[in-house]
């Protein structure tokens, strides 16, 4: 392993072209005085130009020029040092873009001009089998012969000569094809140009979920490991970066494999995986990492300021308001089942019928075997994915799989057997072939389906749980984000020590996040909503009126109460509702429920009308309205993200801060949350953050909410840095336990003897209860100080006077 350490905690910052790295550099004196130990950077490699994230690579080699180029990452490498920071990249194994124009990604390039032949034709995940050895390129906006006036062949200095054009698309010719007539040209090509809807049935190379402009990387295969990390491995020997934060390793075909070579490669350094576990399920013992990235600590984090019993009093007053039907969004998990058979029937139809394919070739090399019908084998595969109830199972390959998997695919196959017994020996058949039976088969096409039935999997969950139903289930919106169950909408205090004692056990510098580029909600924002659970006759109430309300100020009527529902509560978790932030969000969301619109099958007219609502009522005449009720949870909302954020920065694990959250920040799903730094985040813009941090290390008391989050954050950080004895993986976590009537409103721990964390949950139903009364902390022995407010503590502290000037508390012995 490396000798490098972890970090104390990351700053995620979003560098893209409206934030450089020359930017990022400038702003590493007030990162450091925050508390960090690293900068944690979005991708840095050569990307599509104008990208705002860095996910869609076109070379591997570069460093992005648009960012600074290889010598602008140096500078900010050494900036950091000369602080005393580092970097962590973030790095994208699984996909490259499909760029327009196509020669940006010259690996790309050379197999579309040379096909299987190429080079690099073992590159890409596609299927040559299919489609007469051709690749499909949905790029058209018609069919075929309605584009034929719109290519022409060019001559592009850009693109290295002769090629075919298409708007801003550009095509390589195959050599000696280029003179031929048009129709010649198309047919004698290693591509075949389509519409852009036969993505949907006729893909034959695998993609990122559905986006079919992300097209996957063979990373399995060493020569192209070697080629596509030489540049951030170079990167990591040079010290120019010191850990890794692996984007998508669900995507991969051997993601423990992957994991095992990319730790012997970078020398064992400290690597994270965006891995999303289910509430019980384990990250898988093999992978050679640090941990995950951190959506399981956010799951936990979130549901101790969510009340179980409010939940479910929101979960039936939203059914009742809303109509929605049981697999609509009245009822989670119905709603799950009903998002996921439309994706792995309409989305997926193409990653279904490579898995057919191979199943089939499968079945055809056994003389004995008799064969599925090709309905048959579709039909079973479905049922089969549908009930896989985590993102995905890991079959090494060859095999043997391991219990859980096993049991898990079993449960599976039996469950889809009860429902359809016509398809019980298919079933069986496929189950045996995602777990690598050999019973099923062996060979090329064994190993394919188990790796790619895997691989769809994920992308099915992906889809039909984080782009479907968090958008069609609705109740409480702060539960529908990355890592989070509405099922399991709560975490008891209990449920919370044992999740961090197994952190501390077992991966003690795994990561934990609050916000990330991906949540739907920033971690401010979700904690006020969850505010909801403790007042849900007070919502339930507010959203009875607003019809009636409506009626009287002339807003525009919602196209549907889910609309209307969903519209309000996200306007009440913004505080006030702008139309540039609101509407876009909520248009998002219709698209992505797929209910009524889509993304690709747009109603115009419902549109319009969830538009004139949205800008009309909530952004309009209902402004106020909405940040009057928004401003009654604001006592409680800013207990909760005070003591979310302590939890975060003080538990087990390596705490990823994400760009301006050391403030209070309400954003929505990207793009509103993926703003450059230097510009407003969630519709506020602050200046002054160094002496406004300078002024509060100094002795300074906060004067708002923005200054209390951040004096906190940076007391906590700074803890972190300064004593790894309390924080670092030798640590100790050590629960404590309140005492008195109000004992579970208090969540308490030490860490390594030295430190104590205290927060306060579910304050109103605290206030309600009568406040904290005789209920009293009883702290180790010893005089604690309270770091951030002042105070000395010692024996049995009541809660009342810990609490009585902050809902957290931060001792130090």
């Amino acid at each position: 392993m490396s000798d490098t350490p972890a970090p104390s905690a990351t700053y995620r910052i979003q560098v893209q072209p409206g934030f450089t790295f020359a930017q990022a550099a400038a702003a590493v004196p007030y990162l450091a005085s925050l508390g960090v130990s690293h900068l944690h950077l979005s991708p840095v490699l050569e990307a599509v130009p104008g990208s705002g994230h860095g996910y869609d690579v076109v070379d591997h080699s570069r460093i992005r020029a648009e960012l600074g180029g290889e010598q602008g990452l140096r500078d900010l490498s050494r900036t950091a040092r000369d602080h005393g920071l580092g970097l962590i990249l973030d790095i994208v194994p699984n996909h490259m873009a499909v760029p327009a124009p196509e020669h940006l990604n010259s690996a790309l390039w050379a197999v579309l001009r040379d096909g299987p032949g190429s080079a690099y034709a073992q590159w890409f995940d596609i299927d040559w089998a299919a489609l007469d050895g051709k690749v499909l390129l949905p790029v058209l906006g018609e069919p075929l012969p309605d584009v034929m006036d719109e290519l022409s062949v060019v001559h592009d200095k850009a693109a290295g000569g002769t090629v075919l054009a298409y708007y801003d698309h550009r095509f390589p010719l195959r050599p000696g094809t280029e003179d031929l007539p048009l129709p010649e040209l198309l047919e004698a090509q290693w591509y075949r140009l389509a519409y852009w809807r036969t993505a949907r049935t006729e893909l034959n190379y695998r993609r990122f979920f559905t986006i079919s402009d992300l097209i996957a990387v063979r990373v399995e295969r060493p020569e192209v490991f070697a080629a596509t990390h030489a540049t951030v491995l170079r990167l990591l020997r040079d010290g120019v970066a010191d850990g890794l934060r692996i984007d998508h390793p669900d995507g991969l075909a051997d993601p423990a494999g992957y994991l095992r070579q990319l730790a012997e490669a970078s020398g064992g350094r400290w690597t994270v995986v965006e891995k999303i576990l289910q509430r019980d399920e384990p990250l898988p013992a093999d992978w050679a990492c640090a941990g995950t990235t951190g959506y399981d600590a956010l799951d936990r984090i979130d549901g101790l300021f969510t009340d179980p019993a409010g939940a479910a009093a929101l979960d039936a007053f939203h059914r009742d308001y809303t109509g929605a039907a049981d697999d609509c969004g009245g009822r989670w998990a119905p709603t799950v089942r009903r998002a996921s058979y439309r994706v792995v029937t309409d989305d997926l139809a193409a990653e279904v019928a490579r898995l057919r394919r191979a199943a089939e070739r499968v079945r055809a090399a056994d003389p004995e075997a008799r064969p599925y019908g090709p309905d048959v084998l579709d039909d079973a595969i479905r049922q089969l994915l549908v009930r896989v109830p985590v993102y995905r199972p890991y079959v090494p390959p060859g095999g043997p799989a391991a219990p859980a998997d096993e049991a898990m695919l079993e449960r599976a196959a039996q469950d889809a057997g009860a429902a359809n017994p016509a398809l019980g020996g298919a079933l069986d058949f496929l189950r045996d072939l995602a777990l690598a039976r050999p019973a099923a088969g062996t060979g090329a096409d064994a190993g394919d389906f188990t790796a790619r039935f895997a691989q769809v999997a994920s992308a099915l969950h992906a889809k039909s749980v984080e782009d479907a139903a968090f958008y069609r289930y609705t109740p409480l919106l702060s539960l529908c984000e990355v890592g989070r169950d509405p099922g399991r909408p709560a975490t008891a205090p209990a449920e919370f020590h044992a999740y961090c004692a197994g952190i501390q056990r077992d991966r003690p510098t795994t990561g934990t996040v609050l916000s990330t580029h991906d949540t739907k909600r920033s971690a401010d924002l979700r904690l006020r909503l969850a505010v909801l659970s403790e007042l849900p006759e007070e919502w339930q109430d507010w959203m009875e009126r607003r019809e009636a309300r409506e009626a009287q100020v002339g807003c525009p009527p919602a196209p549907d109460r889910q609309v209307q529902y969903t519209a309000y509560q996200t306007g009440v978790g913004l505080g006030f509702c702008h139309p540039d932030r609101l509407v876009p969000a909520v248009l998002k969301a219709v698209r992505e429920a797929g209910l009524r619109t889509t993304w690709t099958e747009q109603d115009e007219a419902y549109e319009k009308a969830v538009t004139d609502f949205v800008d009309g009522g909530p952004c309009g005449v209902q402004v106020y309205d909405v940040s009057e009720f928004a401003g009654r949870l604001e006592p409680y909302a800013t207990a909760n993200a005070l003591g979310a954020a302590l939890l975060h920065l003080t538990m087990p694990g390596v705490p990823d801060v994400y760009q301006g959250t050391e403030f209070p920040v309400h954003t929505l799903v990207d793009p509103d949350n993926r703003a450059p730094m230097t510009g407003p985040v969630g519709g506020t813009q602050r200046f002054g953050a160094d002496s406004t941090l300078e002024g509060l290390l100094s002795g300074g008391l906060p004067r708002d909410a923005d200054e209390a989050k951040l004096r906190l954050t940076a007391v906590a950080l700074r803890l972190r840095r300064d004593h790894p004895q309390w924080y670092g993986p030798a640590g100790a976590y050590d629960p404590l336990a309140a005492d008195g009537p109000a004992a579970d409103h208090c969540v308490a721990f030490v860490r390594g003897g030295g430190a104590l964390t205290a927060v306060t949950r579910l304050s109103r139903r605290l206030e309600q209860a009568g406040g904290w009364r005789e209920t009293v902390l009883p702290l180790p022995p010893g005089q604690w100080r309270n770091r951030p407010g002042g105070g000395t503590y010692s024996g049995r502290v009541p809660l009342a006077e810990l609490f009585a000037d902050s809902p957290v508390a931060l001792l130090t012995r």
